[in-house]
C-alpha cells in the first residue's frame, strides 16, 4: 500500500470492526483488540531501535520513519490524562517481536504494553499502511481510537510523533466515550 492517499486510509479504516486476532504483549498477556470493551487507543509505529545500534541505511530519509521513541514517551507522559477522559486501554503496536519490544517498554518505563504483529496478520487483515526497509515489513505511523472493537477515529499521517498523544487526548476530550 505505498501510494494510497491519506484521506483514503482514514476513510477506509474509520468504522471498521477489528478482526479477532490475539497479539502478544510485552506484559506477557495476549490481547485481542476486537474483544476490548470501552475506549482503546492503539498507536502503530514503524520500529524502536536499541541504544547503540545504528538505524538501517537511509532510515532518516524515509518520511515518517523517525520518532518512535518520542511518540511512545508522549503516550507514557499523557497516559493518566487519557485514562481520566475515558481511555480504558492504551497500546503501542509494531511488527517487531515481543522480545525485541520488551527492551523499549522497560527502558522507556511505559505504563502500558506494546503489542507485536510480527507475523503481519493484523496488518494484512486491516490493510494497514506499511512500508519495507532493510528487509523489514513495518507499519506506517498512525493512531486509532477504538470503541468496543470498532475504529472511531484514525490519526494519519502523524507529522509530529511527540505531539500524537496530546492530539489524541484533545480529540478524546471533545468526543467522550459512550
Amino acid at each position: 500500500m505505498s501510494s494510497e492517499s491519506e484521506t483514503h486510509v482514514i476513510a477506509r479504516l474509520t468504522g471498521q470492526i477489528l478482526p479477532a486476532l490475539p497479539l502478544s504483549a510485552t506484559d506477557g498477556s495476549s490481547v485481542d483488540l476486537s474483544e476490548l470493551s470501552g475506549r482503546t487507543v492503539v498507536y502503530a509505529y514503524p520500529r524502536t531501535a536499541k541504544p547503540g545500534v545504528p538505524s538501517p541505511d537511509g532510515w532518516d530519509e524515509i518520511p515518517g520513519a523517525k520518532g518512535c521513541t518520542p511518540q511512545s514517551c508522549s503516550f507514557r507522559d499523557h497516559a493518566a490524562e487519557l485514562r481520566a477522559v475515558g481511555v480504558k486501554h492504551l497500546y503501542g503496536l509494531s511488527s517487531q517481536t515481543t522480545d525485541y519490544q520488551k527492551e523499549a517498554a522497560e527502558r522507556l518505563h511505559l505504563p502500558f504494553p506494546l503489542l507485536s504483529d510480527a507475523d503481519h496478520r493484523f496488518m494484512e487483515a486491516m490493510a494497514m499502511p506499511g512500508f519495507e526497509a532493510a528487509g523489514m515489513r513495518l507499519f506506517k505511523r498512525l493512531t486509532m481510537v477504538l470503541d468496543g472493537g470498532k475504529i472511531t477515529k484514525v490519526f494519519y499521517p502523524i507529522d509530529d510523533p511527540a505531539a500524537d498523544a496530546q492530539n489524541v487526548l484533545g480529540w478524546c476530550r471533545e468526543n467522550p466515550a459512550n
